[in-house]
């Protein structure tokens, strides 16, 4: 039949090329579905001096390691420009400008609804989207009243329109710490958060963490999904002394908007141009709502290890915490995708 494949893999970014590679060295027939015009995933949307947090020793897909000085840290060209080469180098199987909107079931097999009206039919599906066009916005008592502008970290790029305005970055995560750090050299800005900010050392005795991580198993072990950095701030120390300097400072979040501005916990009320909320991303997986049970009415895929437990057929890869603390990076959604084909092997014989 038709667009008919083994396995249909929706997305095309680290998470899904890293499966396709081990979908095609499996001999199992797929097709990747992405929705954007090239298959690179979020990445050209992030801010520009995004760089990877890992070293490129530890930050590449499966079967291809990233090139260059193994000790520097990629930027975001490079990691987008590795992607297209890891596609073209394996000669996997993608069509772009696919955004799914509903998957089906039809007895033992699925089918996939596109925007464009094309259909699809598997005996299995990888869910591989992310979360990056799903951003988390907390609810803020009189943000609809605010003049000012209200965004989302996903929708930063550089300091250039923000210069010697007064902003707000909330969030106490390496973004917010790092959009808030480049700002404050050309802004009045203040990094507002709900808690301390937590610093964990990028590099430990002349090592990057991430050695230390590969080397005890805390990036790879189950366990190491609780691991405490995930919540933590990787800092040479450049960070952590600059919000020392107040540059930027750090003041608790604030309670509510005005139109002017925000009103501080302490009710000091202050004129505001922009705040910047680098507060997270929630699951985009709205394509699965007509698979009954396969997620929780708050979006949260209902699986084990990456394998749905609702649903025969279905799984995931790239999911945070998914089977490791690294399962959500580029490190680590290669060992993920090899565990998940492996079920999948088994399930379509």
């Amino acid at each position: 039949m038709k667009n008919q494949f083994d396995c249909f893999v929706i997305g095309g970014g680290q998470a899904g090329l890293a499966s396709g590679y081990h979908l095609q060295k499996e001999g199992i027939t797929y097709l990747i579905l992405e929705a954007e015009v090239q298959a690179v995933g979020s990445w050209p949307k992030y801010y520009d001096s995004l760089t990877l947090f890992s070293p490129a020793r530890y930050s590449s897909l499966p079967g291809l390691q990233i090139s260059g000085d193994l000790d520097r840290y990629p930027s975001k060209d490079e990691v987008i420009s590795y992607l297209s080469q890891y596609a073209e180098h394996f000669g996997l199987n993608i069509r772009t400008e696919q955004r799914v909107l509903d998957i089906q079931k039809k007895g033992d097999s699925f089918e996939i609804n596109t925007a464009n009206g094309n259909v699809y039919y598997s005996k299995a599906i990888i869910s591989a989207t992310g979360a990056f066009s799903n951003p988390s916005i907390p609810q803020i008592e009189g943000s609809e009243l605010f003049k000012g502008k209200i965004l989302h970290s996903s929708q930063y790029k550089n300091v250039e329109e923000f210069k010697k305005q007064r902003v707000i970055v909330v969030g106490a995560g390496n973004s917010a710490i790092q959009i808030a750090y480049e700002l404050a050299k050309v802004s009045n800005v203040t990094l507002a958060t709900r808690k301390t900010i937590n610093y964990a050392p990028q590099r430990i005795l002349g090592k990057d963490l991430h050695f230390w991580l590969k080397v005890t198993g805390i990036d790879t072990l189950p366990f190491g999904k609780k691991f405490a950095l995930s919540s933590s701030v990787l800092d040479t120390g450049i960070y952590k002394e600059a919000i020392l300097n107040n540059m930027p400072e750090r003041k608790d979040m604030f309670v509510r908007f005005t139109e002017e501005g925000i009103i501080w916990k302490d009710g000091t009320n202050e004129k505001v141009d922009t705040v910047i909320y680098a507060t997270g991303y929630l699951l985009n997986v709205s394509y699965l709502t007509s698979l009954k049970g396969a997620v929780e009415l708050n979006g949260t895929p209902l699986h084990k290890r990456g394998i749905s437990i609702t649903t025969p057929g279905l799984y995931f890869v790239g999911i945070s915490g998914q089977r490791s603390f690294s399962s959500a990076t580029i490190r680590g959604v290669g060992r993920d995708a090899k565990y998940v084909v492996r079920h999948i092997k088994e399930h379509i014989i």
